[in-house]
Order: structure tokens, then C-alpha cells, then sequence
């Protein structure tokens, strides 16, 4: 059962959707810095709602910092990203069945794109988030793989990409980075981003929203999740 949740973002613009929701919200001192921490009820659970920075460190940082100081029962990489596959658009939200480096590459020694030697090729989601999440899901919502890494995915790298991962369907530069350091500690996570751009349109596509939309629509589907869950 999920009884305290961690829920970190890279961005403040991210993290206030959450913040806004939080009963009893208080600040709370964190030493990682450049994170902004805010604790209070959400859903009838306990959270902690976290900024952590742009990019993989920041975020493994951030969750490490949650895992010991909190010790929560769910770790939750919230706010936006970029839709990868074809059939995703803007506004859609993206659900992590898994979590991959996109752009990890020692395939010339042997390991599989994307895998960092000496981890798994993915990071499995918590089945019970990823069915609580199924159970609630509406039209919008898209499953699949969530692919993050250090550069963006754009028009001129989207062709392989999608070669390489098929069954992915959204990037950024956070969500791997937590589930690894999440399934270090043996904490469930998930993964949940709202589609504000995408990284290879098709011939009239919308390919871009408003950050602080794609956030909400986070937000929104979290707070679903944690109503679907026990």
C-alpha cells in the first residue's frame, strides 16, 4: 500500500500544480542544492513534493536525498517531456510501463542500446502504480517505455530513435535516473509526464503547449493514480 509519496520534478513550474493540492504544505530544509522541498497531505497521503533540477544528476541526487531523509513507500518523476512515438500528441500524458538511458550506447561491447554496463537495459515500473494507473487510465493516456538522457531527441536523431525503441513513447531528462536510484532502494515508481512538445511531428501535427498545461495534465493524472490505489 502506498502510504507516503515522493513526487519529483525538474522544474518549479512542475512542481506547483502539486504544491497548490498540498494540505498542511511547510517548506522543508534539503541539502542537495538547487532543490526546493515542500511536505503535506495529498490524496490522504503523505508527500513530499520536490524541484530537483534539470537533467540525470540532479535528479538521481534529489531522489537519493528522498529515499533516505523520507523513506517513502512510492517515488512518482512528474512534469513534462517530449512525445517520441507516432501516435502521441500534445496534451497527451505519458505513463512509464519502463524506464531506458535513450542515449546510452556500448553496443560495441556488447551490451544493448541503451544499457549502461553493469545495469538492466530497463527499469521496470511498480506493477502496483503501473495497474492502479491502468485501472483509472482515460483516452489520453499513453503506456510505454520513457526514454531519458543528457541531449534532446529532435528531428534530426527521431528516425533512430523510434528505430531503436520501438515501445517508446516519450524523453527526458530525469525519469531513468530516478527509477534507477528508486529500484536501488527497493522503492516502487512510476513515472508520469505531460506531452508539451513533440520531437519529430508529422505534416500538421500541433507540436508544442504551454509547459504549465503539460504540468497540470501531470498532476492530474497522478492525483487518479493515487485515487485508483489501495
Amino acid at each position: 500500500m502506498t502510504r507516503s509519496v515522493v513526487i519529483l520534478t525538474a522544474m518549479q513550474l512542475e512542481a506547483d500544480p502539486f504544491i497548490e493540492l498540498l494540505e498542511g504544505a511547510e517548506h522543508v530544509e534539503a541539502p542537495p542544492e538547487g532543490m526546493r522541498v515542500v511536505r503535506g497531505s495529498l490524496e490522504g497521503r503523505d508527500a513530499m513534493v520536490a524541484r530537483t533540477g534539470v537533467g540525470l544528476v540532479a535528479a538521481a541526487t534529489a531522489a537519493t536525498w528522498a529515499a533516505t531523509a523520507f523513506s517513502p513507500t512510492a517515488i512518482i518523476s512528474a512534469g513534462t517531456a517530449g512525445g517520441l512515438s507516432r501516435g502521441i500528441d500534445v496534451g497527451d500524458v505519458a505513463v512509464s510501463e519502463a524506464a531506458t538511458y535513450g542515449t546510452a550506447d556500448a553496443t560495441e561491447f556488447g551490451y544493448e542500446r541503451g544499457q549502461v554496463p553493469g545495469q538492466p537495459v530497463r527499469f521496470d515500473a511498480a506493477q502496483e502504480l503501473l495497474g492502479a494507473a491502468k485501472d483509472a487510465s482515460e483516452q489520453h493516456w499513453r503506456f510505454g517505455r520513457i526514454l531519458s538522457g543528457d541531449t534532446f531527441v529532435t528531428a534530426k536523431n527521431v528516425a533512430d530513435t523510434r528505430e531503436a525503441f520501438p515501445d517508446a513513447v516519450a524523453t527526458d531528462m530525469e525519469s531513468c535516473a530516478i527509477a534507477q536510484t528508486a529500484s536501488a532502494f527497493g522503492i516502487p515508481w512510476l513515472s508520469v509526464r505531460g506531452i508539451s512538445d513533440l520531437c519529430g511531428p508529422e505534416a500538421g501535427q500541433d507540436f508544442h503547449m504551454d509547459a504549465a498545461e503539460a504540468a497540470e495534465r501531470s498532476r492530474d493524472v497522478v492525483v487518479a493514480i493515487l485515487r485508483a490505489l489501495p
